[in-house]
This record gives structure tokens, sequence and C-alpha cells, in this order.
């Protein structure tokens, strides 16, 4: 099964470099790119360069509380992650979501709340709840992940931690060992109250839109097995597939880009 979607994948991707390299008309849908946890914006910067550079329109949201934001915790929740990202929107048509880890539930609520705008979203390595769903409510389900074991919850403080011997393995195994360091280095607390927060979905707005699926094979955060079960339940026809650790982000980043522009043709 994961031979067959990456060779899949990597078969698509051979035309998409080729008919990018000649196709640099500007793209009139617009992507709204969604970090997940223990992440921000920032993260997402060569993927953006690419996109721009293809004639894309590109927004990356940072969400409260993540990167260089210092909102403080006590105010951050699920709602307000949703009404940053629709005011980042506005009133722009044919959004094309781009949802990692985290960003799944975020996305998935917002395209849901204004469905006349969303074309479609591409989820990677994302959660993909069904109504009444969280993160935790999903994540309590994934016998292959490797952060229940690393992972510190302090509800008096409402944030998560990751300790920090274990950030690595979580979430980029696959990467260089200064990148790894970097990251270990400077990661925040997680709020906590959004990720216990589940979303509401029906089947007339959020389950008509167009879903496709980036799956990350040697995923330590959200296992194999999870994935592919949040794609069937939500009838996700359309994969791809990456030989990456949670981040695809850091170490196929141009690969990961030329997903997202065929898709957002």
């Amino acid at each position: 099964m994961k031979n067959s979607i990456l060779l899949i994948a990597m078969l698509l991707l051979t035309t998409i470099t080729a008919s990018s390299q000649t196709n640099k008309a500007k793209n009139e849908n617009t992507i709204v790119i969604i970090h997940g946890a223990w992440s921000s914006s920032n993260d997402w910067q060569h993927v953006s360069e690419d996109l721009i550079a293809g004639g894309n329109s590109v927004i990356s949201v940072n969400l409260p509380g993540h990167g260089s934001d210092n909102t403080a915790i006590s105010t951050i929740s699920l709602k307000l992650y949703v009404e940053e990202v629709k005011k980042a929107i506005g009133n722009k048509q044919n959004v094309v979501l781009v949802a990692h880890s985290f960003g799944g539930i975020v996305a998935s609520q917002v395209a849901e709340d204004i469905a006349p705008q969303i074309k479609k979203v591409v989820y990677i390595a994302a959660y993909v709840p069904k109504n009444g769903e969280s993160l935790l409510s999903l994540a309590q389900t994934d016998g292959e992940s490797h952060v229940g074991k690393n992972l510190i919850v302090d509800e008096k403080a409402g944030i998560a931690i990751i300790k920090k011997e274990g950030i690595a393995d979580v979430f980029l195994a696959d990467a260089p060992k200064q990148v790894a360091d970097y990251v270990s280095n400077n990661l925040k607390p997680e709020p906590l109250a959004p990720l216990a927060t589940p979303v509401t979905l029906t089947e007339s707005r959020f389950g008509k839109i167009s879903k496709v699926f980036v799956y990350t094979l040697n995923d330590h955060t959200i296992g194999y097995s999870l994935q592919q079960k949040m794609t069937k339940d939500a009838g996700i026809e359309r994969l791809y597939a990456l030989p990456s650790s949670h981040t695809p982000f850091i170490m196929f980043p141009h690969v990961l880009a030329q997903i997202i522009a065929v898709e957002t043709k």
C-alpha cells in the first residue's frame, strides 16, 4: 500500500515538474496555509516562496500564540484560530486551504463556516476530523504515535509541551542534526484548549468540499494507520505520499510546493 501510493505520487510529480516549468501564469485561486501545533507560519517559508514564484497567491497564516506572536495563552481558543484564518481570507473566493497537522482541525472548521469561498482543502499529515471530534480525541486512537510518551500537559497553565529530548524523534526524525537541535531549543509550549475543542461540521457544507491528502510515511506524530483511517472515513480519494517525517516542509519543500500547485489549478 505504501509503495503503490508513493509510486503514484512520484509519477504525478514528474508531470507536475515538467508542466510547472512552462506555466507561470497568475493563478486566480488563493492558497491559504495553516500551520500545525508547536509550529508557525515561518516554517512554511520555502514552500510559500516556491508557490509565489510559480504565480500563486499565497497567504501563510500565523495562528495566535505561535512564532513571534505573544497572545496570552488564557485567551487562545479554537474559535480564535478559526476567526484569524477567516480574517486573512476576507472576501476572497476560490480559496485552497493547505493544512498541516493540527491545522487540519482549524481548516475543517473554516471550510464549514465559509464553505462557498472554499474550493478545496489539501491536508498534509493533518488531522481530518468528523463532526464532534477534536485533535485530542483523534490522537488518543493513534497507537503508532510517539507523542504520548513525550507529552507533558500542564492543565493549570493551559499548555502542552513535548519533552525536549523527544522533539526530534516526534517531529523531524529525518532532518539534519543542526535543524533538529534548533527546533528542540526553540519550541514554544502549545495552548491546550484548542487541542481539546471539538469541531462542528455538516455534510451539506464541509462534506461537499473537495479534499486531498498527503501521507507522510515515516511520521512519528500522526501514525500512518491513523492517516489512512481518516482519509477513508472522509472519503478522500485524491492521495499523495512522501517518505517523510511529520515535517515534509523541511525535507521536501519543493516537492510539497509542486503537489500544492497542481492541486490549486
